[in-house]
This record gives structure tokens, C-alpha cells and sequence, in this order.
């Protein structure tokens, strides 16, 4: 059985090559592998006509905004508005949902107040949801400000050196409050009540 050389026992093939020589891939029994094409994913065939081409760029798309939809509500950095991104807005978010605001009743009782002050409605129901309505008003201008002083103080306390202004995070803050809890986005992290 013969054996193969080592480098210690060069054959005479060897002595006859320059000093530096380098074997070859294929001298030493190996195959190179074939670079795949850098455009082109494997798997993935190319689309033949415009047709095709259009309609996976629109599923593509589509897969794109579920993904930044679903990323945007689950709270994600990466995939926030401009408006909603900050460690300051995160802050204000959990101010606003850990308690209950007078502006997501404010729609309920508005739409009352439009039934209650229709024409064919007798005087005195009209005359109460008219006074319904400057009830509503009022708890909701009395809640926004008193949003806007827990906003100021609590961002000046956990960020005192923020340079986002404390105007833009108190409207921030009362646009959000009057929305339905529900429909908020991003959804709320905190729970009812919870301590910020």
C-alpha cells in the first residue's frame, strides 16, 4: 500500500518546482464552490413579465406595513412616528393610560348632546344637554391642565435636561387623553391606576 508524501518527504515531482511553488485546488483533490449571484436570491425565481414583477412588489409591500403596523402598536422604537418616539413621549404615554380622563367621555356625551338638542326634542331636554355639553367642556379644559402640570413636573423630575419642549408634550399628552383607550397607538403599557 502506498503512501502519501508528506511535506517532510518530497516527491520527485516536487524537487523539480520552484521554491515558493503553490499547489493548486485541484493538484490537491479539492473543488472550489460556485459563488452564488449577489442579485439574486436563491430560491427565489425572477419575475418573467412586468405583471409579475408589480405583483410582488405589492405583496412585499403589504408585508412591509403589517410589520411596521404591528411594530408601531406594540410600542417599537424602530417603528414609531416622529411624534411618538422619545424617551420624554414614552413617559407621557404611561402618564395619560395609567389614568382615567375626562376626554374619552367627551365623544359619548357629545353625541348626546347632538340627539338631546335636535329640534323635535321638547325644550327641557334640550335645555339639559346643552348644560351637558358646558359640564363636558369644562371637565375636560379642568383634566387637560391637569394633565399638563403632572406631564411638566414628572418629565423635568425624570429628565432634567431634555430639550423637548414641555408645550408640545403637554398637547402630546391631551390629544391623547382624548382618545379612546382603545384606539390609542401605541397601545398602552401601563395598567389603570398604575403607579408612573
Amino acid at each position: 500500500m502506498a503512501e502519501h508524501p508528506t511535506a517532510a518527504e518530497p516527491t520527485a515531482d516536487a524537487a523539480l518546482r520552484p521554491k515558493g511553488y503553490t499547489p493548486s485546488k485541484k493538484e490537491l483533490g479539492q473543488t472550489t464552490p460556485k459563488r452564488v449571484s449577489s442579485q439574486r436570491r436563491v430560491g427565489t425565481p425572477a419575475p418573467q413579465n412586468r405583471r409579475e414583477a408589480y405583483k410582488a412588489l405589492r405583496e412585499r409591500q403589504r408585508t412591509e406595513r403589517a410589520e411596521a403596523a404591528a411594530g408601531m402598536r406594540a410600542g417599537d422604537e424602530r417603528y414609531l412616528l416622529a411624534r411618538d418616539r422619545g424617551p420624554e413621549r414614552a413617559l407621557v404615554r404611561d402618564i395619560v393610560d395609567a389614568r382615567r380622563t375626562a376626554g374619552t367621555y367627551f365623544f359619548v356625551g357629545a353625541f348626546i348632546v347632538i340627539i338631546g338638542s335636535s329640534a323635535w326634542m321638547p325644550p327641557a331636554v334640550q335645555l339639559t344637554s346643552t348644560i351637558l355639553w358646558m359640564l363636558l367642556a369644562l371637565a375636560v379644559i379642568v383634566d387637560s391642565w391637569l394633565i399638563s402640570r403632572r406631564i411638566k413636573r414628572l418629565v423635568n423630575e425624570r429628565f432634567p435636561k431634555t430639550t423637548v419642549r414641555m408645550g408640545s408634550l403637554s398637547l402630546y399628552g391631551i390629544m391623547r387623553g382624548l382618545t379612546f383607550r382603545r384606539m390609542r397607538v401605541p397601545k398602552p403599557k401601563v395598567a389603570l391606576g398604575a403607579k408612573v
